[in-house]
């Protein structure tokens, strides 16, 4: 009886979705969206039906089914990108990894022109952020300052690809197996890119040690919020899930009792013999974990990530082709070499020479319901969290001047490229860039 009413609520959950969408017009050609349809309201719905509230099956089912996507052992499912950036970093900060951890002091290459949670673990911490300039117009590290950071303190190197386009992992991997450093790839822009690396084809953020993604609405694939934590590694995929878990050193599933068969029988620590085992902590963690509701929308968006990244490369494409006529005014983006970007967004920066400014173009297709974005912080350093640490010449340092992350900061904006765009709009978008232009 009570499956039979569940298949009733789920057949009018599908008739609910087709009715809401019937007839929906849009005024705005919006820089990101979610695109889903009855399969995420239907595992939706299936999933609140069961009343499990934390981590479950689907929980079980998306972190499986993302790891068979990338090719990679081990995936944790957490509550956001940032969530997973922060456990990406405290991992290497764990005894567990003796003279390899990050301790407070060292330092960690990155770039200051990207987003702030990718950075803010690394200054949490108390470790220094060494920022690198980047080169236009690929916007990914510059790799060529790579050795001029280097210094003894030097312990890893956490970066993102930039709007999907891979930074030059050759490069990068080769500079951190060379001299011992851990590679954080921060992947929330980038699920589905790809990079060929010893003649082999792999998804970004399988390359370095840890990989990190993000699921909010403009991303990729969205559950609202959360996002993942990838790794081959082992060992780290045990700390990260000890720090996810409150710091436990237990790692059975909610709900689940002794999987170690060994609940009661064990020293730790200082505590007495046979402590609980389900309540020891080897590591100072948190509750990152995300819902078994939300996990539930992330297993039907997967099944449709192939067709949202063609989608968004055909897009990028198209804006590319069609706009490439207006050179004189622009810079456009450049996929890194041996890449094939799962774009975020297409990034048009304004060439020194024009008459006119970034604030005016983007005011301007604003007006005409086009939503832009910047390139997230521009210059991270020149934000008010820095101002004391600017101020007081601490906590951080900067490799060369910055020039091209200042050019960024001014003079470049960008549009979307999502699969939500249509070839109406983007001829539309193109039609108003050049408009622009001929009224200057």
């Amino acid at each position: 009886m009570k499956e039979k009413i569940k298949q009733e609520i789920l057949s009018k959950v599908k008739e609910y979705y087709r009715a809401s969408t019937e007839d929906k017009l849009k005024d705005k050609i919006n820089y990101a969206g979610r695109i889903f349809d009855e399969d995420e309201m239907i595992n939706l719905v299936d999933s609140s039906l069961e009343f499990w509230l934390t981590s479950g099956r689907y929980t079980e089912q998306f972190e499986r089914n993302l790891s068979e996507f990338l090719n990679i052992k081990y995936t944790l499912l957490v509550n956001s990108g940032s969530s997973a950036n922060l456990l990406a970093f405290m991992a290497l900060t764990s005894h567990k990894l003796g003279e390899r951890r990050i301790k407070r002091g060292d330092e960690v290459i990155t770039v200051a022109a990207g987003f702030p949670t990718t950075v803010t673990p690394i200054i949490q911490y108390g470790a220094i952020p060494v920022f690198l300039d980047i080169a236009i117009p690929t916007y990914n590290i510059d790799i060529d300052l790579l050795e001029k950071a280097l210094t003894e303190k030097t312990k890893a190197i956490m970066i993102a690809h930039t709007l999907g386009n891979p930074f030059n992992l050759t490069k990068v991997k080769e500079f951190c197996e060379k001299n011992n450093l851990w590679l954080i790839e921060d992947n929330c822009d980038a699920l589905g890119s790809k990079y060929i690396i010893n003649n082999e084809e792999k998804y970004t953020g399988t390359i370095g040690d840890i990989g990190t993604s993000s699921f909010y609405p403009p991303h990729h694939i969205t559950m609202g919020e959360g996002g993942a934590v990838y790794t081959n590694n082992l060992e780290l995929k045990r700390i990260i899930q000890s720090m996810r878990d409150w710091g436990r050193d237990c790692w059975c599933n909610s709900g689940q009792d002794n999987t170690c068969k060994n609940r009661f029988n064990k020293k730790f620590g200082e505590l007495p013999l046979g402590y609980d085992h389900k309540y020891v902590y080897s590591h100072f963690g948190y509750n990152l974990k995300a819902t078994d509701m939300q996990a539930a929308i992330g297993v039907a968006q997967l099944k449709k990530l192939p067709k949202f990244i063609k989608a968004r490369q055909e897009n990028w494409n198209y804006l590319k082709t069609n706009l490439k006529n207006l050179d004189n005014y622009f810079i456009f983006p450049e996929a890194e070499e041996n890449s094939i970007p799962s774009w975020f967004g297409f990034l048009i920066t304004i060439r020194d020479y024009v008459n006119f400014t970034r604030n005016e173009i983007v005011e301007y297709l604003e007006k005409n319901n086009i939503q832009t974005r910047m390139l997230f912080s521009g210059n991270l350093i020149k934000h008010p969290c820095f101002d004391d640490m600017r101020q007081f010449n601490y906590g951080y340092k900067v490799i060369g001047e910055l020039k091209n992350t200042n050019k960024i900061m001014e003079d470049s904006f960008w549009i979307g490229v999502y699969p939500g765009i249509t070839k109406e709009n983007l001829d539309y978008i193109i039609s108003k860039i050049n408009t622009f232009i001929e009224e200057r």
